[in-house]
């Protein structure tokens, strides 16, 4: 089967936060560190299928193609603390799809854990649809030299 074709039905967290000797080591050893560097990210623009549930972190095939709306940040300023969060907007009725998301900033987690939830109560006001629940995920990191954060939400199948 098309991998493309098919529907995600679960999704797990997953973040991570790293030093590299350059911002693309970085944001690669974050990926590694939140467990899913040896795969390709297809970035996708949040939507969660209806029913979709949450399973625990699962080990990906290396190569895979892997979905996940991601908030990601890399720098080489030094001290500076940077965080990465998503968010995930449950439905009451879980025949509507779900929404995802994502912020990165030079702050402290609760400064981004804020923004992804004012986001997500926002896209379902908009949406008219009613919030069952949201569910977070946040990452930081004060940078020693070159540091990057990552925090996403994988949909599998």
């Amino acid at each position: 089967m098309n991998l493309m074709a098919r529907t995600p039905n679960k999704y797990f967290f997953a973040k991570g936060f790293a030093e590299g000797a350059t911002k693309l080591n970085a944001f690669d050893n974050s990926l590694l560190n939140a467990g899913i560097g040896d795969t390709n990210l297809i970035r996708l623009s949040s939507i969660v299928p209806p029913a979709c549930r949450e399973i625990e972190p699962v080990k990906l095939p290396g190569g895979a193609f892997v979905p996940v709306a991601y908030a990601s940040l890399t720098t080489d300023n030094i001290d500076e603390v940077i965080s990465a969060g998503v968010a995930i907007g449950i439905p009451t009725d879980e025949s509507l799809p779900g929404l995802i998301m994502e912020y990165s900033a030079v702050a402290d987690s609760k400064i981004v854990e804020d923004m992804v939830i004012k986001m997500v109560k926002e896209g379902f006001e908009y949406r008219e649809r009613e919030l069952k629940e949201i569910k977070t995920s946040v990452i930081s990191h004060k940078v020693e030299n070159i540091g990057a954060v990552f925090s996403g939400i994988v949909l599998w199948y």
